[in-house]
């Protein structure tokens, strides 16, 4: 009987264009967190209900940051919102909650960078995603907590936080494990439901006997929007905020712990930054650095240990303070030292917010912010600015000056009415020095000179020595609008209007990779690969071109026959140290189809020697030993990065090729279900569960799975096989 299980006989193909939004894989989650959360609202309200609160600067306390991406202040109850969050809410009741906070970047991993390092993104060096990561030597606040003793454990739910991207110095445990799989169809990145990520942070909390630093990320209020049940449909018409009440809700087993513990903990909650929601025509964020994604939430609340109950009542009459001084991220990393006792770094532009520290007058205040990803990816003009006491500023082409005391929803641009606020504000800016984004990491001249004699070039989009008012992201932001509208258009089945839209993207802007990534996608998606690689290698000769662009005409060069150029394309970008995690993938790929196996294989080890803990790594080793036949080579690779991530779908899938060749069909089914479960849009998996239950009489069962393929299954990689099925069901 001929199986075809080519789908694991190769390795996985890395996601070839991680630009847009966030996935929404497998969130299992249970509706009775939301109960769980209100009793301990409940119990917080009733111990912590009136009062200013105390803090204690005490070295023996246990430290719990939250971070939850993609937060509004103004989504929480706390803040204003109509979102019921009662237990984000209840922190709030209990300590301090800061009514004007702001971030410093609004991307993830540049805003993360800033609270871990208590640094502005210009002097930690993380200005994006693509291309940058936290320098190696980096002091943060978990290797000065290391350094102290604390066991310290992060928790992360989202891709841009992965290990590869710097941010694991000091800590013993960095827990990125939140699946993958192959498919990329849906413009999305893999994360983590909170809940899961909660529960992972508290059996490390749990198995702990001294003191301990968590960090908690949480990644769910990011777009796509797609609260779980009942969420979802109590939110049906305010997706986001669906997101929001289900991470509170998640969030509520992790406080109810930090409030009993056996030692004091000092809990912080924040976010990362805002989401546009379309005011001032930003859809998600990313763009801009309107209040809408620079104002985050932050709360302070220290719980004490486990107490008699005079103690405790004597305790709530301290609780419950409303701090509206202006406040910013990089404080973050000095109150917590501040609040162990530990003496602040030098390098520090913040302070301690904790009650007694003697604190400026808010004029004084100075937070700097910038958006660099247009100008880095897009050639649009850079952003940068200063927030000091209520009034912002904010350097463009087209310059804005705010007040946010008299206009917090930022209407009236002052920069025209008000020459002297404005030249004070510039003066604050400039006295920062910040310089312009350095290189991207991918990008020295070695490597670029490799692919110039290739035919390419690459790095980041075209730096002008001077923008233009044409150049102002305020004046190109319908063609953000644009690229969102042709991802929904594609998600809704309409690929030739998909196709259409980033067409007009790439007219209106060549220099634009996004447009070029984004078609070229949808072209591989869509069944015509000469398409695709032709639309890529239209944005090297126009020099629109990002680090991942390189990954993903290479990727698709290796899928489309040409190994070779594959490899003379990926290997100058692989050759630097560390190796780009993606690229090397890429590259191992190539070389697996140009049957140079063995060379493929070093190519995986070589991304475990940068990062032992590396699953990705693991499951192409496991493909690639399956390729030539290695089963107990590639059953060990595979069991260790299901070990490793036990929702690694790729893992599992690989593991149900190796159970059917050796004749043990229940457990390879058994495997395909589990890989299905866990990333349904995971068409290999689909694939050999439906046809191997097909070829083993298992009719009845096998229908559902073969109707669903043909069905979801994206017409280009997997045309062949859609038409297969078809055939099997009698479709013709």
């Amino acid at each position: 009987m001929s199986r075809r299980n080519d789908r694991t006989d190769e390795p996985g193909q890395p996601p070839p264009a991680r630009i847009a939004r966030a996935s929404n894989l497998n969130r299992i989650r249970v509706a009775i967190l939301v109960v769980a959360a209100i009793l301990i609202a409940a119990a917080w309200l009733w111990r912590h209900r009136t009062g200013a609160a105390a803090f204690e600067r005490r070295a023996d306390q246990n430290v719990l940051l939250i971070t939850i991406d993609t937060l509004r202040a103004d989504a929480l109850g706390c803040y204003g919102g109509r979102t019921p969050t009662p237990a984000i809410d209840a922190l709030a009741a209990a300590g301090i909650r800061f009514a004007f906070a702001h971030a410093h970047a609004v991307l993830t991993r540049p805003s993360h960078s800033s609270i871990l390092t208590g640094l502005y993104p210009y002097e930690h060096g993380v200005r994006d995603h693509s291309g940058y990561r936290l320098a190696p030597g980096t002091v943060t606040i978990a290797t000065v907590l290391k350094q102290h003793g604390y066991a310290t454990g992060a928790f992360v739910s989202g891709v841009p936080l992965e290990r590869r991207f710097g941010l694991t110095p000091g800590f013993d445990v960095y827990d990125d494990f939140f699946g993958r799989t192959g498919n990329n169809s849906d413009f999305s990145l893999a994360e983590r439901p909170a809940g899961e990520t909660v529960q992972a942070a508290l059996k490390w909390i749990q198995s702990q006997q001294g003191r301990w630093f968590a960090w908690v990320h949480v990644f769910d209020p990011h777009a796509p929007y797609t609260p779980p049940a009942p969420f979802d449909r109590e939110y049906a018409d305010r997706p986001y905020y669906g997101e929001v009440a289900y991470t509170d809700a998640a969030l509520g087993p992790l406080l109810g712990r930090a409030s009993s513990g056996p030692r004091p903990t000092l809990v912080i909650l924040t976010s990362d930054h805002g989401e546009g929601l379309g005011e001032h025509g930003e859809l998600t964020h990313g763009l801009f650095a309107y209040e809408s994604t620079l104002h985050v939430p932050l709360i302070v609340t220290q719980f004490r240990a486990n107490r008699p109950t005079d103690a405790q009542a004597a305790d709530t009459k301290r609780a419950h303070t409303v701090e509206n001084r202006p406040v910013r991220l990089i404080d973050i990393a000095p109150t917590i030292l501040d609040a162990l006792q530990i003496d602040p770094l030098p390098a520090f532009h913040g302070r301690s917010l904790l009650p007694g520290t003697a604190q400026p007058e808010d004029s004084a205040v100075t937070s700097y912010f910038e958006a660099m990803s247009a100008m880095l990816n897009r050639g649009w003009a850079p952003l940068s600015g200063v927030v000091a006491g209520r009034e912002k500023y904010i350097e463009l082409p087209i310059p804005e000056l705010y007040d946010l005391a008299s206009d917090p929803a930022e209407r009236t641009n002052l920069v025209e009415r008000e020459p002297a606020r404005r030249r004070a504000l510039e003066a604050r800016l400039q006295d920062l020095h910040a310089p312009a984004p350095g290189d991207r990491y991918t990008e020295s001249p070695e490597v670029a000179q490799q692919l110039q004699a290739l035919g390419y070039t690459s790095g980041s989009a075209r730096r002008k020595a001077r923008y233009t008012e044409a150049d102002d992201p305020k004046n190109l932001i319908v063609l953000d609008q644009l690229i969102q509208q042709g991802i929904e258009a594609w998600q809704h089945g309409k690929r030739d209007d998909a196709l259409a839209i980033y067409e007009r993207v790439i007219d209106e802007r060549p220099s634009m990779a996004i447009g070029y990534r984004n078609r070229a996608l949808l072209q591989w998606q869509n069944g015509d690969p000469a398409g695709a690689i032709a639309t890529l290698e239209r944005a090297f000769r126009n020099d629109a071109v990002e680090p991942g662009l390189t990954t993903q005409l290479g990727s698709y060069l290796a899928e489309a026959g040409r190994p070779s150029d594959a490899i003379a394309l990926l290997g100058p970008v692989v050759a630097g140290t560390p190796a780009d995690t993606e690229a090397a993938n890429a590259l191992g790929i190539a070389l697996a189809r140009a049957g140079r196996v063995e060379e493929s294989l070093a190519t995986f080890r070589r991304l475990l020697q940068d990062n032992p803990n590396n699953v990705q790594a693991y499951e192409n080793i496991g493909t690639a030993e399956l390729q030539r036949g290695n089963l107990a080579a590639a059953r060990e690779a595979l069991e260790k990065a299901a070990a490793l991530d036990p929702r690694s779908a790729r893992a599992q899938n690989g593991l149900g090729v190796i159970a059917s060749r050796t004749g043990r069909q229940d457990e390879a089914f058994a495997h395909w279900r589990r890989a299905v479960e866990l990333a349904p849009q995971d068409f290999d998996a689909l694939f050999n569960l439906a046809t191997e239950l097909q070829h083993a009489g298992r009719t009845a069962e096998a229908r559902p799975y073969l109707e669903r393929f043909v069905r979801e299954a994206p017409p280009g990689p997997y045309r062949a096989d859609v038409e297969k099925i078809k055939r099997m069901l009698g479709h013709g």
